[in-house]
């Protein structure tokens, strides 16, 4: 918000809210093939790095999408700060999902990376 110059109110607060339930979305997907390929069979770390490989164009295309549906929005005074909080959290919150959420995923459940 301190870089686009747009008031933090309470319509960026509606856009916080739309964006928790878009990451929490990305990140249950994301979880459910996670789940989905170590119950079929594949060995811990292979089913971490191809569920993230896997997911990562449908969670972009979503995500990319999104921010540019809201470039129109930026200009406009009263969903500006709304299209700025949505587009900033995607961003961040992509990457969350890519790459945090697997790392997270391995310790939680005390997946090892061994050396062959």
């Amino acid at each position: 918000m301190l870089v686009s110059g747009k008031t933090f109110g309470f319509v960026a607060i509606v856009g916080i809210l739309g964006l928790i339930g878009m990451i929490i979305k990305n990140g249950i997907v994301l979880m459910d093939e996670i789940t989905l390929q170590l119950n079929s069979g594949v060995e811990p770390l292979k089913a971490l790095l191809d569920s993230s490989s896997s997911r990562f164009r449908p969670v972009m295309m979503a995500s990319m999408t999104t921010i540019l549906g809201m470039i129109p929005l930026l200009t406009d005074d009263l969903f500006g700060p709304l299209a700025v909080t949505i587009m900033s959290g995607l961003m961040v919150g992509t990457l969350i999902t890519l790459l945090i959420i697997p790392i997270l995923y391995s310790l939680f459940f005390k997946i090892k990376i061994t050396k062959k």
